[in-house]
């Protein structure tokens, strides 16, 4: 049975600390601690599982995703994002001329591929429906696309100097400038904390892992430019961060999203993870002791197997109810 298999992955992965066979999304988190706070540098994450990755591509060497059934192959810029900067950290590291190439390619296509939405803004749409709640309906635009899509353009214009880096770069972060009914990805709430949404739904849903990266992207945009409006909006983020980091903190894991559903979606054991990676690289970002110290506690509840056991029957109760 299909649905009993799939849970008793699951039940592995929060028990054992087992997962299913590698697949793009879910290499095991790591930070990288080469990875500068002051100046651009290598990214914040390795990335090394995803630089790696064996496929498929395109006829000109782009990775896609193959979501089978009615979806197929696709282009997905985040992935694509996150293996030009799986690329960017080992080419660095190493001076392999195929992951410099591997690099640029994917720099080249995000300036290739930035495109208008409805609203006029720049933006790296996904072409194919995806089922988050209600259908986002292609083409749709993420947050965190623009965010690690600027991470990659900035530094493809800082290896290589090509004002066309830069201005494409300038370009995407346009969408972090504007509140998503003009077209952006910003929203601020009623307590006037500023978001960038992973998925534009409404009401917005505050992914966490997707607002960091998000972040990592107008830090990176202010490393470069030195734009105080970027200062601005990264300080911003923290302080919602900061305000907002226990809203995330079940006592035994940490939440996914604010979905606003009754039930709350909690993290799966790989996004429990990157939580932990992202706070510490923010502790890294702003010495914010805060961030260290939930990271700490998360990591915790990691080694509990009764807070791991009870995180499984939250996140079955919800996929049950919701999915």
């Amino acid at each position: 049975m299909p649905a009993l298999g799939y849970y008793r992955r699951i039940f592995s992965a929060y028990l054992l600390g087992g997962k299913s066979h590698l697949n793009f999304w879910h290499e095991t988190p790591g930070e990288n601690p080469r990875a500068s706070v002051h100046e651009l540098g290598e990214y914040y994450m390795l990335f090394g599982e995803k630089a790696d990755y064996s496929g498929p591509f395109d006829a000109t060497g782009i990775p896609q995703l193959d979501y089978h059934g009615h979806i197929g192959l696709q282009y997905n810029p985040i992935a694509i994002a996150q293996y030009a900067l799986g690329n960017y950290n080992l080419w660095r590291r190493s001076a392999d001329p195929a992951r410099r190439q591997n690099f640029f390619r994917i720099a080249g296509w995000l300036c290739e591929k930035l495109e208008s939405n409805s609203k006029g803004v720049p933006v790296w749409n996904h072409h194919f429906n995806w089922e988050y709640r209600d259908t986002l309906k292609a083409p749709w635009y993420s947050g965190l696309a623009q965010g690690q899509g600027i991470s990659v353009l900035l530094r493809a214009y800082k290896e290589s100097g090509e004002p066309r880096y830069l201005e494409a770069a300038r370009r995407a972060f346009a969408g972090f400038q504007l509140p998503i009914e003009s077209g952006g990805v910003a929203f601020t709430d009623e307590s006037g904390d500023l978001w960038f949404e992973e998925y534009i739904v409404s009401p917005p849903t505050h992914i966490l892992n997707g607002f960091i990266w998000a972040l990592w992207g107008v830090h990176d945009y202010f490393l470069v430019t030195r734009d105080p409006s970027a200062q601005q909006l990264f300080a911003h983020g923290v302080r919602t961060l900061l305000h907002n980091l226990d809203r995330y903190d079940l006592g035994f894991w940490s939440l996914y999203e604010q979905s606003g559903t009754r039930l709350p979606m909690v993290a799966s054991p790989f996004y429990h993870r990157l939580h932990i990676v992202q706070l510490r690289v923010m502790h890294r970002l702003t010495g914010e002791a805060k961030f260290e110290e939930v990271a700490e506690r998360w990591e915790r509840y990691t080694r509990s197997r009764a807070k791991r056991a009870r995180a499984l029957c939250y996140k079955s109760a919800f996929k049950l109810c919701y999915y």
